[in-house]
């Protein structure tokens, strides 16, 4: 079964009438990292972690939805993406059209081709966003693991910002953007053509690959409640539900996002480097490639979130 998402009701910090929220809150913000050294985990072989390597990331991603690795495999084989997301429970991966054939996307320049055509495949800058916003409720993606094989000659950081935070940020700011944005019909992203000969084209007279997706900003997955965030920063290709209500909560969401501050953490992976994550806010600078470095990275996106993570609101009921 894939992940899917749920309403928001019931005894829950995310549910406005409820007044765990508060609760939630404190100690979320008392625990959230302000420095990206603080998700670094240093690991031996990302294909085989130990125990207390494992416990580690973990950790950092019930704290803050991410956590960082660091270790000396650098290599190209897909193996490290595969068996260090299945370490963590990251097992149902996310087979999109531009992936390879075994659902792991290789992320480099893509001078020819259909790849080309999309910004993950270019050394232009990515505005914030979710991973995985234009899929249907069915496939929402839930986590979702980058290693770093090659970094680019210049350029080429990012910055991320845990969901839980955004959301934060924006309920205190009024309770009434989170209601805006979690509207079945928040969001929407219009249908992609069909390409002659390309995926999703049942015959000569296909014209629509994807349909139209319409859904919240954000959503309670189910089972376990967990918040999930659907969100593009991008102008193009994407429209708002149009009512005064939607059109502030995405204004105060954008000047949350551009405002940075000590919850938007920066990042380079090094070769050898990598983030698994449950799917957090991030966007990318751009990048120059070199014939010596020429950015490389292998990514997998997943309908799991990682293990031991989906009740971390919980935490703040303890005892």
């Amino acid at each position: 079964m894939t992940a899917s998402a749920a309403p928001m009701t019931g005894r829950s910090p995310f549910a406005l009438d409820d007044d765990a929220y508060r609760r939630w809150r404190d100690w979320k913000l008392a625990v959230a990292p302000r420095r990206a050294e603080d998700l670094l985990v240093e690991v031996n072989d990302p294909c085989r972690l130990a125990d207390s390597e494992r416990e580690a990331l973990v950790a950092r991603c019930r704290r803050a939805n991410m956590a960082v690795y660091a270790s000396r495999s650098s290599g190209a084989g897909k193996d490290i993406a595969r068996l260090l997301g299945e370490q963590l429970g990251l097992r149902r991966l996310d087979a999109n059209w531009l992936a390879d054939e075994d659902g792991i996307s290789t992320l480099s320049v893509s001078e020819h081709g259909t790849r080309g055509e999309y910004i993950p495949y270019t050394d232009r800058p990515i505005r914030w966003h979710t991973d995985g916003y234009y899929n249907p409720p069915e496939r929402l993606i839930a986590g979702m693991l980058l290693h770093c094989v090659e970094r680019a000659a210049e350029g080429g950081a990012s910055r991320v910002l845990d969901h839980e935070i955004a959301y934060i940020l924006l309920r205190d700011a009024d309770p009434e953007h989170v209601r805006a944005l979690s509207a079945p019909d928040a969001m929407s992203i219009p249908p992609r053509e069909a390409q002659a000969g390309g995926p999703g084209e049942a015959g000569a007279g296909a014209a629509v690959a994807r349909q139209e997706q319409a859904g919240p900003v954000f959503s309670l997955l189910a089972p376990g409640g967990d918040l999930h965030m659907r969100y593009t920063a991008r102008t193009r290709s994407i429209a708002w539900r149009d009512d005064p209500a939607t059109r502030a909560a995405v204004q105060a969401l954008r000047a949350i996002l551009d405002a940075g501050g000590p919850w938007v953490l920066g990042l380079r992976l090094e070769p050898g480097m990598g983030i698994v994550c449950n799917n957090v806010l991030h966007e990318r600078e751009g990048f120059v490639d070199s014939p010596q470095r020429r950015r490389q990275l292998l990514r997998a996106r997943y309908h799991d979130r990682i293990a031991g993570t989906h009740a971390s609101h919980l935490a703040a009921f303890a005892g």
